[in-house]
């Protein structure tokens, strides 16, 4: 593939990455300004661990938000690493994101604290987690430069898995980043690792120079690459 074709692709893959982070959060952002505009309490349908009404919120929780202080976070953090993970893993953010939106939600609901447990929260941290551990454990440049972008904007969401704040769904955070963590691992080879550039001073290293102490020896010589 020529760079101008690797360069296009790379286009595309950022612009269908942003356009469809773009299009959720737009849908969290009509469904917390038709809930304030219709004066609608849609905490109800959050997941409310082991009741069989709870259930429902497996499907809905991560749309529900308790504020606009609460969405906009979110907004932000599905946005930027939401874009990341779809970048860089195209073809594992069809299974990490399923898992994630339905696995987490499952966890809370068969263990959580008994209270209603809503937003978006635990996709952040499954996307972050996921981008920061297969970058460590695939290490070629791009998944280094995601890992890196995502652990320096959002490294101190480590300290959200942990029981902190007595109205924070902090099962939500540590159920999200636990499978984020498996699925970066049993992902770790299911994108191909992008063709590494190679530089004119690379070859120019490789090459030994022509010179009174290179020249063929008395039997011939043969050089390897």
């Amino acid at each position: 593939m020529t760079k101008s074709a690797t360069r296009s692709a790379d286009e595309r893959r950022s612009r269908q990455a942003l356009f469809i982070t773009v299009s959720f959060v737009a849908v969290l952002w009509l469904v917390h300004l038709g809930a304030a505009l219709f004066d609608l309490n849609l905490v109800k349908y959050g997941i409310y661990p082991r009741r069989i009404t709870g259930t429902i919120g497996i499907a809905f929780a991560p749309l529900i938000h308790g504020s606009f202080s609460h969405l906009f976070a979110n907004s932000v953090s599905i946005l930027l690493l939401g874009t990341a993970l779809l970048y860089g893993y195209p073809r594992s953010a069809r299974v990490v994101l399923g898992c994630l939106y339905a696995g987490t939600g499952l966890a809370v609901w068969l263990t959580a604290r008994d209270a209603y447990h809503i937003g978006a929260s635990g996709l952040t941290f499954g996307m972050m987690f996921f981008v920061f551990i297969i970058g460590a454990i695939r290490w070629d440049r791009r998944a280094i430069a995601l890992s890196m972008l995502v652990f320096f904007l959002y490294g101190g969401m480590v300290w959200g898995i942990f029981p902190t704040d007595p109205n924070v769904s902090y099962e939500s955070h540590f159920f999200g980043a636990l499978i984020g963590v498996v699925l970066a691992i049993l992902c770790r080879n299911r994108d191909p690792a992008p063709l590494e550039k190679r530089y004119s001073w690379e070859d120019e290293a490789e090459t030994p120079s022509d010179g009174p102490n290179n020249g063929p020896t008395q039997g011939g010589s043969r050089r390897f690459h």
